[in-house]
């Protein structure tokens, strides 16, 4: 499972998501779109937005996702949380 999360430097729902994510060891790739304006591009063509955190799991974007959303999609790929 590929997972990349999009940023925004500060940003408390991301970071909940990240510690979500950590507690549960599902390696994940941060594309920081403050810092980075390709990455804002990059984000933008996916999700039709740029509200952070969005994830891009296995090819499905979860736009402006919760720990819930997050916890929904992994268990929809077989992951028990």
């Amino acid at each position: 499972m590929k997972i990349t999360l999009y940023r925004k430097s500060g940003c408390p729902w991301s970071a909940a998501v990240m510690g979500f994510l950590n507690e549960l060891n599902i390696p994940y790739e941060i594309k920081n779109v403050t810092t980075n304006p390709a990455y804002l591009k990059e984000l933008e063509a996916a999700s039709g937005q740029s509200k952070s955190p969005t994830l891009n799991v296995d090819g499905t974007i979860l736009p402006d996702a919760s720990v819930e959303d997050v916890a929904k999609a992994l268990e929809e790929r077989g992951i028990v949380i």
